[in-house]
């Protein structure tokens, strides 16, 4: 069932630099790049094609043509609650020459049909949202029986950073720790096994940066609470 339009709600704008920080190579290859590789072995029972891809958030668009190499679907939707961004994607991908469609939508109210996607990847969207108990029962309400969450995002530890607070903005009161993430995807009726979890603990998700060990060669505790959580759900067949 599709649902009917409404209002778009509530949410909290980016900051100017964090607008900036989205285009800036170090984002698309530090950042976006590092989860593909990371979540892609994750993906359980890994197919050539996804037929129906979407992109949860999807910015600037820097996303969408990764998706398309690496998952040749026959449709590739990008979203965004954002007008500008869904104006800045559909003109990355014209310039690429690849074809896709989009639709101005809250997370949480994600006009698609039911079971009607194949893979949803939600890249570092799900810490700006304000309804996030509602945005994952959408997520498992468009995905297929057997399609498959790709889900990279960052927790509280990192949200709540004094860096990040400076540079940029988030609904503070919703961040959750990567158990309460896992445990929030798994509520809405998705499977995540253990060996779809990974826990990257990169230098740019670090207070410092990482240079405390890149310079002074000092590691980090093995025992601490985790920045980051990327993991691939799937919705049960049948």
């Amino acid at each position: 069932m599709k649902p009917q339009s409404t209002p778009l709600p509530p949410h909290v704008p980016e900051t100017a630099f964090g607008i900036w920080f989205l285009r800036t190579p170090t984002w698309t290859q530090h950042v976006l790049e590092r989860a593909f590789k990371d979540l892609e072995p994750l993906i359980p029972a890994r197919r050539a094609s996804y037929p129906v891809v979407a992109d949860v958030g999807c910015g600037w668009g820097r996303s969408l043509k990764k998706l398309h190499d690496r998952f040749a679907p026959q449709r590739l939707i990008g979203m965004d609650i954002d007008a500008g961004m869904i104006a800045a994607s559909r003109a990355e991908v014209q310039a690429a020459g690849i074809r896709a469609e989009f639709i101005q939508c809250s997370s949480s109210q994600i006009t698609l049909e039911d079971d009607s996607v194949d893979l949803l990847f939600c890249h570092q969207t799900f810490h700006h949202l304000i309804e996030q108990e509602q945005a994952i029962a959408e997520f498992y309400r468009v995905l297929k029986p057997g399609g498959v969450l790709l889900f990279a995002e960052s927790t509280k530890r990192y949200i709540h950073s004094w860096i990040i607070r400076l540079l940029f903005r988030h609904p503070m009161d919703v961040q959750k720790t990567a158990e309460q993430y896992l445990a929030l995807v798994r509520s809405a009726g998705l499977t995540v096994a253990p060996e779809s979890v990974s826990y990257p603990f990169l230098w740019w998700s670090r207070e410092d940066l990482g240079l405390m060990e890149r310079v002074f060669g000092i590691k980090p505790p093995a025992v601490r609470e985790e920045t980051l959580i990327n993991l691939v759900a799937v919705k049960p067949p049948r």
